[in-house]
């Protein structure tokens, strides 16, 4: 007869009890690298729900670089010339009228025409600004991008939300913890979901809340893990001074017993998470240091990112990425906090567009010669676009049109699609939904978006909602 776990000693009780940090227990994995033991049972990693995938995937994972802040397609890469005739001149009701605006609201709403010059770059000649120097030299032609997003949310939180899970209602999965969820993790030694944010010196500082990355309705085994810019990448993933493998296996092996016991009584989703993430855990004391170690890439990988170890900078980020993915890390997504311009949006688009632009540049350029570009989709925006319209020297936010970037993995080189208007205030030709993104990036994943679903509260609930949604196939190879 099983034993009855004694409802007086909690879990949290005991670890509380010992002493011992939940990080500190790490390396008791280390003995066991495949699977912790714990008596006689082994935990199995997550191979995903989508057992086989729907169909052949044409990437293997997704590299997110996220402007937050709302990055100006108007000053970036939508050019529009007849904006900048009519800059200070008032900008027709015809286009404003009846429409969603912001800070702006009841204010005279006068043109505000490109802050920089374009131009062509590539052989494929794709068209935008100036200030991405190293973009338009090395990558122009690896990138497709899309003129013509709109999204539901105006104000910063609910659009983050929107972009990242598919509703601007808190609480549902980041797309990462869907892939996640449906095609598992290939490595056993890190996070398959990994969040790094970076900030300069330009722009207001964007707040990001961690519930970008939760895993919403989803077993929380899914959440995206933070790796932080100072200190211990992830907490308590140092070993204590003091205590000796010894004894971190002695403790190691008694909480996932007790966990066990507990999950075999009352089959609790939450306490499976937590004897799975105890193991991750265990494997990342190993694993992490070395990932954050850079003496073993050579001086001209670091010159190309521009990156200092350490420095918690874009570009080491953006090096960071990359040998995440190397790793087998499923979602990498880079969190840029500077772009939130409403005023100076010239000093600042250009400083801004300088923090990133060699980051970016490198690592489309190092995955390429790696021969990763092929089986990697490079996501490059922001959770709307800025308006046309002048806040005094800046822009508001702006939801009706505006451009990402997308490289990589099945999306057509060197290749432009969809247009807003003349001024750049709606998507009208080839207009693409965020929901739109979702199924497509699904779609190259190896995913039916229609078909992927998880049953909450009675509701087969999916990343692209209810809302209609397509795969946008003509950007894809």
């Amino acid at each position: 007869m099983q034993p009855i776990l004694p409802n007086s000693i909690g879990r949290r009780s005991f670890v509380f009890r010992s002493g011992i940090s939940l990080g500190a227990m790490a390396m008791g994995s280390m003995l066991n690298p495949r699977g912790l033991i714990a008596g006689d049972a082994k935990v199995a990693q997550w191979q995903g729900v989508l057992q086989p995938i729907h169909h052949p995937p044409r990437a293997k994972r997704i590299i997110w670089l996220y402007m937050a802040g709302g990055m100006t397609h108007l000053d970036t890469f939508d050019h529009k010339p007849k904006l900048a005739e009519m800059h200070g001149k008032p900008m027709p009701e015809s286009v404003t009228k009846g429409q969603q605006i912001a800070q702006l609201q009841g204010a005279k709403l006068n043109c505000f025409g490109p802050q920089h010059e374009f131009k062509q770059f590539g052989q494929s000649g794709q068209s935008f600004s100036e200030i991405w120097p190293l973009l338009g030299e090395k990558c122009a032609d690896d990138m497709c991008i899309v003129r013509s997003l709109h999204t539901d949310a105006i104000n910063h939180d609910p659009a983050h939300t929107f972009m990242n899970t598919g509703s601007m209602i808190s609480g549902r999965p980041a797309m990462g913890s869907w892939l996640m969820y449906g095609l598992g993790a290939e490595s056993e030694s890190l996070p398959g979901f990994v969040v790094m944010v970076s900030t300069g010196k330009y722009g207001q500082k964007q707040p990001i809340a961690a519930r970008q990355w939760h895993s919403g309705f989803l077993p929380g085994q899914f959440q995206g893990v933070e790796f932080r810019s100072t200190g211990d990448p992830v907490l308590y993933v140092t070993q204590p001074k003091g205590v000796s493998q010894g004894l971190q296996r002695d403790v190691v092996s008694t909480v996932q017993s007790l966990n066990q016991l507990a999950e075999s009584q009352v089959q609790d989703p939450e306490i499976a998470t937590r004897i799975s993430q105890y193991e991750l855990a265990f494997r990342m004391q190993s694993s992490v240091p070395e990932l954050m170690d850079f003496k073993n890439e050579p001086e001209h990988v670091l010159n190309l990112y521009g990156a200092k170890p350490g420095d918690g900078s874009f570009a080491s980020n953006c090096l960071l990425a990359r040998r995440l993915a190397e790793r087998g890390v499923r979602f990498i997504q880079l969190y840029h906090r500077d772009w939130d311009h409403h005023g100076a949006v010239k000093t600042h688009s250009a400083g801004t567009a300088k923090e990133v632009d060699q980051g970016v540049s490198a690592l489309l350029t190092d995955l390429k010669q790696r021969d990763m570009l092929k089986d990697t989709i490079v996501v490059f925006g922001s959770e709307f676009g800025r308006t046309p319209m002048a806040q005094g020297d800046g822009r508001d936010h702006h939801l009706a049109g505006f451009t990402m970037w997308f490289a990589g993995g099945g999306f057509k080189p060197g290749f432009s699609y969809g247009a807003t208007d003349d001024l750049g205030y709606h998507a009208v030709e080839n207009r693409v939904s965020v929901h739109d993104v979702h199924a497509t990036l699904l779609h190259l994943m190896g995913i039916d978006y229609q078909r992927f679903s998880y049953k909450f509260q009675g509701l087969d609930n999916r990343l692209t909602g209810v809302e209609p949604a397509r795969v946008v196939s003509e950007i894809l190879t």
